[in-house]
């Protein structure tokens, strides 16, 4: 068996009957046969078309979105997502976002700058409604760790129904449910029906003085309505469109803050993804099927 691993991860694979190459996915591949392909945490189109001649059955990802991969895969070829890697991190960064805007942590940073002592109330997050857009494995660590903030939490989803948890809106209830939310947190995956989701409308919608948190994907948010509506929204962004955005991009200055799409990027990172590699790995030659298999055969 041949497994070929991205430099971006440390995977220990120290497995009789493994061969283990190193693969930037930029160069030729390492084997002219590669069983198994771990991507750059970066996902980008061309990965398929990098793995299609080597007869590879598993391109697994290194991010938990695979909106860039192609529908159309050579035969044999399944793509797994990396789900259980990036959930907790990406929740902790959300919240630490909506803290950030929630107690104006900007304002009290440029008041120790300057020096200065100046007490005023916040926002804050107790007794506060949050609508949360998208309740998948992201969207549900999110409303976890919410609990505890003592918040009303209303969840929104591609369509309504009931749970364990309670309700879920769907998305066509946004035009009600927008009015009234202090802050407004969007994790949902990027896709047709949620490419500029966050238009003018939507924006509009929201009271001045709420807190947006784009987590998800920056095509989720329409730009020009972002930068229209920063003086009297605070908005929070992860991502961005275009991403990377370009130096003295206006939004820069106009958002609230702005993080280089880093939600899932902590040292768990690395332990989480080695573990999700090795089940691969032991799947593989069990003859058990891939987990977290997102398109393919078992897609």
């Amino acid at each position: 068996m041949t497994i070929a691993i991205s430099p971006d991860w440390t995977i220990d694979l120290d497995i009789p009957g493994i061969t283990v190459l190193e693969w930037d996915f930029k160069t030729p591949p390492p084997a002219e046969h590669i069983d198994i392909a771990v991507a750059p945490h970066v996902t980008t189109a061309d990965l398929v078309e990098r793995v299609a001649e080597t007869g590879t059955k598993l391109l697994q990802l290194g991010s938990i979105g695979y909106d860039s991969i192609p529908r159309d895969l050579p035969d044999g070829l399944e793509v797994a997502n990396a789900a259980t890697v990036h959930e907790t991190a990406t929740a902790e960064h959300a919240l630490a976002m909506l803290l950030y805007a929630a107690r104006d942590i900007d304002r009290v940073a440029a008041q120790q700058r300057e020096g200065r002592w100046e007490s005023f109330d916040t926002l804050g997050l107790a007794d506060t409604k949050i609508i949360l857009i998208g309740i998948g494995g992201v969207g549900t660590a999110i409303a976890q760790r919410l609990a505890p903030f003592e918040t009303n939490v209303v969840r929104v989803a591609r369509r309504a129904r009931e749970d364990i948890y309670g309700k879920v809106y769907s998305l066509s209830d946004l035009p009600e449910l927008l009015p009234d939310a202090d802050s407004v947190i969007v994790v949902v995956p990027l896709n047709e029906s949620t490419e500029n989701l966050v238009d003018d409308e939507f924006l509009s919608a929201m009271k001045d003085g709420a807190i947006l948190v784009n987590i998800a994907r920056g095509k989720v948010a329409d730009t020009d309505a972002l930068l229209k509506h920063a003086d009297r929204l605070r908005i929070t962004l992860d991502v961005t469109d275009p991403e990377p955005l370009p130096d003295g991009h206006p939004l820069f200055e106009k958002a609230t803050l702005i993080t280089p799409h880093i939600g899932g990027n902590t040292s768990a990172m690395y332990s989480r993804m080695n573990r999700l590699v090795r089940r691969q790995v032991g799947n593989y030659i069990s003859g058990e099927p891939f987990v977290n298999v997102v398109l393919g055969t078992s897609g």
